[in-house]
């Protein structure tokens, strides 16, 4: 594999040239062994235009950050130190992008940064939850328990989170096959057979005239519809992109009937672990709460916990700070509560992440069972209704012939 390397001779002369290795490890200790002082080594592939266009476009999968956490903490565990473990790294991971931000990363270390800064650096990878657990873990000198914190929580986020979101694509991608097939019924097949029924001269059922009537509409006026639905979902886009879009979209979610339940246990769920994680991590509360409302992807829960954050700043209890909120169950309320007198409040916080988090896995299980029935049911009348209108008229005619 080729590198391409800057390193400093021993005159203080820049040089750079590259090297054929194994790995980058191999082509950092060749490089120390001619006494040159390495600047900055990377793959000589990841400077290709090719490579560069598809990292950008490539977006690091949160069971890349998960392996890459378990494997910082096994090298921290064996005290290799944070330069070369992230130099090692680079050379294990798959991810182009990732490896990018590997790259950038180790670069940083070598010239004397943190690794919570040069993580910091790297937003898209790396929340602001995760850099200041590690920084947390810098100060502490525990950074290989806080990796493991770091992946078991995410671990943990991305299951409950994946299993949430398979749980609406069946639905999603049947009511989409549906809607499509229905459409080119509309247009494609109908106008034939609606043809053949006004030029028999016979009487039409009023339901197959509403059925010719919306395929004539689809016909004649489909093409400015599909217009105004594309209008339509720019602008909605637009305002869900601004911060009053962004909020009411929120309290949707969490208010929609059945699926406001699931996603407000959801969030509950992902809070209480969030918050748990970085307590044990000795993050003060107030940044807690703070780094939870800026990770937590809903806006009603957000503002929620940057106000308790303030709440407790002026010296307020976590649990009176939230016992505000009808979003917030009495249950958290009364949890955190007994948590802030008894001076268990990390254990008190697991408790409630894994109650949600069965809570979740309940909800998603009784949805699916219950959204099969229904949409077999529903798909069933649909596609019986269009049939019946269409067909019935036509036998009637071969019968009277």
């Amino acid at each position: 594999m080729l590198f391409i390397y800057k390193v400093i001779d021993n005159n203080g002369r820049m040089s750079d040239g590259t090297i054929d290795a194994v790995s980058i490890d191999v082509a950092i200790s060749s490089l120390q062994r001619r006494n040159f002082i390495i600047s900055s080594i990377k793959p000589a592939e990841s400077h290709s235009i090719f490579d560069r266009k598809l990292t950008l476009f490539e977006r690091v999968k949160t069971k890349d950050v998960v392996v890459l956490s378990r494997q910082m903490a096994t090298l921290f565990e064996a005290q290799i130190s944070a330069l070369r473990a992230f130099r090692f790294l680079v050379a294990e991971t798959e991810s182009p992008a990732l490896r990018t931000s590997l790259l950038e990363i180790a670069d940083d270390l070598q010239g004397g940064s943190s690794i919570s800064k040069a993580l910091s650096k790297h937003p898209k990878v790396f929340s602001d939850f995760y850099v200041n657990m590690v920084k947390a873990g810098e100060e502490s000198g525990k950074l290989d328990e806080t990796f493991l914190y770091l992946a078991d929580y995410l671990d943990r986020n991305y299951e409950l989170t994946s299993k949430a979101a398979n749980a609406l694509i069946y639905p999603a991608f049947i009511v989409f096959t549906f809607i499509s097939v229905m459409v080119l019924m509309m247009v494609m097949v109908i106008p034939s057979l609606s043809a053949i029924l006004l030029e028999s001269g016979q009487e039409i059922p009023i339901y197959t005239k509403i059925v010719i009537a919306l395929s004539n509409f689809m016909v004649s006026y489909g093409i400015f519809v599909l217009v105004a639905l594309v209008i339509g979902g720019f602008f909605i886009w637009r305002f869900g992109s601004t911060k009053n879009g962004k909020y009411y979209f929120a309290r949707m979610k969490i208010t929609m009937p059945y699926f406001g339940g699931l996603f407000r246990k959801l969030y509950l769920s992902r809070l209480a672990d969030n918050l748990s994680t970085m307590l044990s991590a000795a993050i003060p509360i107030v940044k807690a709460l703070e780094i939870t409302a800026a990770v937590v992807d809903n806006a009603v829960y957000e503002k929620i916990f940057l106000e308790a954050a303030e709440g407790v700043k002026s010296g307020s209890s976590i649990s009176d700070s939230f016992s505000r909120y009808k979003e917030v169950p009495g249950i958290v309320v009364h949890m955190i509560k007994v948590g802030e007198e008894t001076g268990e409040m990390v254990k008190i916080l697991k408790t409630l992440s894994a109650f949600y988090r069965r809570e979740v896995v309940g909800a998603v299980d009784s949805l699916v069972s219950l959204i099969e029935p229904v949409m077999v049911v529903g798909l069933g009348l649909g596609v019986g209704f269009l049939l019946t209108a269409v067909l019935m008229p036509i036998y009637n005619i071969a019968g009277g012939q």
